[in-house]
């Protein structure tokens, strides 16, 4: 059975803690934290990647600052030896996906009201409909049960947003089993996606592909 460690932590960290963040960080990753604006989002990045760094060094008996990533040809993040992971973060919470049998996608996001015309543009004619015909109580839930499954495939693939959001379909429903339904160039049953809910008011998801169900999920919390 794949197992699939998630963590979570908060970025919501004292001053001291990102000074010390910052001594592991490469010096790309340094450059990169400079180049935000807000302070809050810079603290917020040095946060998640030192931890990051931190938890994978455990998986792979190495100190957070000698952890060396390789990188897809849309910026995804890998592991030259090691297990697969993807990092995600929404309202100062990060989550932490890794799994020593598969590479995998994962994506959380903070409830909080959105337009229907955001789902309108990002959202399949497929998955518009079906969040269309929600009663309104459930629509918030189907709205962000949507896009974090779709955001988890597109990071599994690690293509961003070079991938048209049209050309694959997940359900949404609360009520409907949690599934990729099309995928354009691919076989749908090749998938599997899971829902998360790593505390109130967050909805997550997790995508992996080519994996023998069902998984075990494991949730950790840093030290």
């Amino acid at each position: 059975m794949p197992q699939v460690d998630v963590w979570q932590w908060s970025l919501d960290v004292p001053e001291t803690q990102i000074h010390g963040f910052s001594h592991c960080l490469s010096t790309d990753e340094i450059q990169r934290a400079n180049r935000f604006v807000k302070l809050r989002d810079k603290h917020t990045y040095i946060a998640g990647r030192g931890r990051l760094r931190e938890i994978l060094g455990q998986y792979l008996g190495l100190s957070a600052s000698s952890v060396e990533f390789d990188y897809g040809p849309h910026g995804k993040p890998v592991l030259d030896a090691g297990p697969g992971f993807n990092l995600s973060h929404s309202g100062g919470r990060a989550i932490l996906a890794v799994c020593e049998q598969a590479s995998l996608g994962i994506d959380v996001e903070k409830k909080r009201p959105i337009e229907d015309a955001v789902a309108r543009h990002h959202f399949s004619q497929a998955e518009y409909a079906e969040l269309s015909a929600l009663p309104r109580s459930s629509w918030l839930q189907g709205f962000f049960n949507c896009w974090t499954r779709k955001e988890a495939v597109l990071k599994m693939l690690g293509h961003g947003l070079f991938m048209p959001l049209d050309s694959f379909d997940v359900t949404l429903a609360p009520d409907s089993p949690v599934r990729l339904n099309r995928i354009e160039g691919d076989n749908p049953e090749r998938w599997s996606l899971v829902h998360l809910e790593p505390a109130s008011g967050w909805v997550g998801a997790l995508a992996l592909r080519d994996v023998v169900e069902p998984l075990k999920l494991v949730w950790r919390n840093p030290e």
